[in-house]
């Protein structure tokens, strides 16, 4: 009988945390369209989603600050990869170099509970 590692079930407050997840369930991904978009660069993605945008807007994207608003979104976009990725408040703090007090403020910010559709007080 050959010895077999058990495989750890670690229970963070960050594991129910997936963003691949909640979107498969709002059926806005499927595995095609994500072996499609990891083909692309961040930047043609980022381009990409700005031009269909614009498409749908008739052509024009004005009265949009899109330069200013740009750090925010990408802030954001890696804020919610972090929560997603790491199993802890705390692995996620040191994952985008900010203290876990600030993590916490951003947490509230952009209502994370709210976004992965779950309602659970997760504190650590």
């Amino acid at each position: 009988m050959t010895w077999v590692k058990k495989k750890r079930e670690y229970k963070g407050a960050l594991t129910n945390y997936s963003l691949l997840n909640k979107l498969r369930k709002e059926n806005k991904t499927t595995n095609e369209f994500e072996i499609m978009v990891s083909n692309l660069s961040l930047e043609e993605l980022i381009g990409m989603k700005l031009e269909l945008a614009s498409n749908s807007a008739g052509g024009y994207l004005y009265g949009l600050p899109l330069w200013k608003s740009i750090p925010e979104i990408t802030r954001e976009a890696c804020f919610n990869y972090a929560i997603s990725a790491c199993r802890t408040k705390k692995e996620a703090a040191r994952l985008l170099g900010i203290t876990v007090v600030y993590l916490r403020k951003l947490y509230e910010r952009y209502d994370t509970d709210n976004y992965f559709g779950l309602d659970i007080d997760s504190t650590e």
